[in-house]
């Protein structure tokens, strides 16, 4: 895959709520989402049809390392009837054609591996991508539901400090879905959603270790 291809799949991997953060406070945060959202169509649909060029590249070289193979064995067949017959001539030149195959396959094998591992690289790519994609989208959702929110409460009055405080309270309240859709935190005030994190972690952990002690036992068992 093309390095300017790999680039963009990686930015849109590695993206994510603080990716829109800076724009949030543009005039048309919903546009720049919504743009992100379209690259990442077309960044799928390139690494999608690099896949289907890599499986179909990988098939005929699998074809042609089978076609090979199978005239290798036939030459083998054909300069034993050769000798067999006096016919040196004939050998000599079914042996010079066996040479340029054996030849050949070691590169090919090569460019087969290469080509296997290209397209098993690709296809974790369309995963994560698809995978990104749809966390995209659900925060999108969650920032078009917050505005929308937002949009139907009473209006807000033009001036003083009161209108200022409310803006900030809804362009606050719209980072916050979006950054907990995004990450499972909270997003202004996460002391708390950390320190249950913490607790969750410690209890996966207690959980795991549980598990391991129980396989130790059951393998010890096993081997008493």
């Amino acid at each position: 895959m093309a390095d300017s291809l790999k680039t963009r799949v990686g930015r849109i991997i590695a993206g994510s709520v603080h990716a829109l953060v800076d724009h949030l406070e543009n005039h048309a945060p919903l546009a720049v989402m919504e743009q992100s959202l379209r690259e990442a169509d077309t960044v799928i649909g390139e690494v999608r049809h690099e896949l289907g060029r890599t499986s179909a590249n990988r098939h005929l070289a699998q074809q042609q390392h089978a076609h090979l193979n199978g005239q290798h064995g036939t030459l083998a067949e054909q300069i034993d009837q050769a000798l067999a017959a006096g016919r040196d001539d004939l050998a000599r030149v079914a042996v010079a054609r066996q040479l340029d195959i054996e030849a050949q396959i070691p590169v090919l094998e090569t460019t087969l591996a290469d080509l296997a591992r290209q397209e098993s690289e690709l296809t974790g790519y369309v995963a994560a991508l698809l995978a990104k994609q749809r966390e995209m989208a659900s925060a999108l959702e969650a920032f078009r539901q917050s505005r929308t929110a937002a949009a139907q409460a009473a209006p807000v009055p033009p001036g003083g400090a009161n209108a200022v405080q409310q803006r900030m309270d809804a362009v606050t309240d719209a980072f916050d879905r979006v950054y907990a859709r995004q990450s499972g935190l909270a997003g202004t005030d996460r002391s708390h959603t950390l320190d249950q994190a913490a607790k969750l972690k410690e209890l996966d952990d207690l959980v795991r270790d549980h598990k391991i002690a129980e396989r130790m036992a059951r393998l010890k068992t096993g081997h008493a």
